[in-house]
């Protein structure tokens, strides 16, 4: 049925952004427009704001029916979830959205997509299934990791954090998320690198004094890190022979998800979206 004369049809919902603060330094934007290129949709944009948690909800209420989505990052993601409808299981497991989809109604989907992001990072250097883990620190990512390790790790995974309080946290997401979570000090860091798959979750630097600890036949390291990039400890990990996958493997695959739950569109053309994150990152450092 065609809309009468004069009036016009429902808004094509084409733009899509990502938030944060601080959002400089975001490759989200360099992601999301090559996989809108390679997917023939021109009329796609995709931004980028400085957005912090004061201005979320004004911003949120500003946004018109053209828009299809967001993408979150710190400090927005647990500070969205009163804002949207409703929350995928996913999302609720660790109390983080990353991801918010709006629907043709106007209804805000909020989801995350670094879990399974995480998941198909690590398939893709060919880790199905660990008997044990270690996780490197306790933040926000860390939550994170232990979901995905709730889907692949059949035993214990042991976390080393610096303060009791945040072996606490820790060991609370373990309960919540079904994973066996033994706390150890960071002192004793460097026995993290003999179990079979490390999560390195801290922010950049923190591992650095761990590089000379690396064993000499190392399992999977998965560091979060993508700039700089090699990590010194990921990269003494690749000169033993190690496994190494990076935070870019990581973006791309939670980005993958995005795209195609924002524009319907499936599968993302992860070739090319890897391709423009590689050659972004190769610029910076030119």
């Amino acid at each position: 049925m065609t809309e009468p004369a004069g009036r016009p049809g429902p808004a094509a919902r084409t733009r899509a952004a990502v938030l944060g603060s601080p959002i400089a330094h975001s490759l989200s934007p360099v992601l999301h427009r090559a996989a809108y290129r390679a997917l023939g949709l021109p009329e796609w944009t995709y931004g980028r704001y400085e957005i912090d948690e004061p201005a979320l909800p004004g911003f949120l209420a500003g946004l018109g029916p053209e828009w299809a989505g967001l993408s979150l990052t710190m400090p927005l993601k647990r500070a969205v979830i009163p804002l949207v409808d409703s929350i995928s299981p996913t999302a609720a497991a660790v109390e983080a959205v990353n991801t918010v989809v709006f629907t043709e109604d106007g209804r805000r989907l909020g989801d995350n997509t670094d879990i399974p992001g995480m998941i198909a990072a690590l398939r893709e250097r060919g880790v199905e299934k660990t008997d044990h883990a270690a996780v490197l620190g306790a933040g926000a990512t860390a939550s994170s990791a232990l979901a995905a390790l709730a889907r692949i790790c059949g035993g214990e995974v042991t976390a080393y954090v610096r303060s009791p309080a945040r072996a606490a946290e820790m060991r609370g997401w373990g309960e919540r998320l079904g994973v066996d979570v033994r706390d150890a000090g960071w002192e004793s860091a460097a026995e993290a690198l003999r179990a079979p798959l490390v999560i390195a979750t801290t922010p950049a630097g923190a591992t650095d004094g761990l590089a000379a600890a690396v064993p000499d036949r190392p399992g999977v390291l998965f560091d979060v890190l993508y700039d700089p990039w090699p990590t010194p400890l990921a990269a003494a990990w690749a000169d033993r022979g190690g496994r190494v996958v990076g935070g870019l493997d990581l973006l791309i695959h939670q980005a993958v998800l995005q795209v195609e739950q924002m524009t319907g569109r499936a599968p993302a053309p992860l070739a090319a979206m890897r391709a423009a994150g590689e050659a972004a990152l190769a610029g910076r450092h030119d």
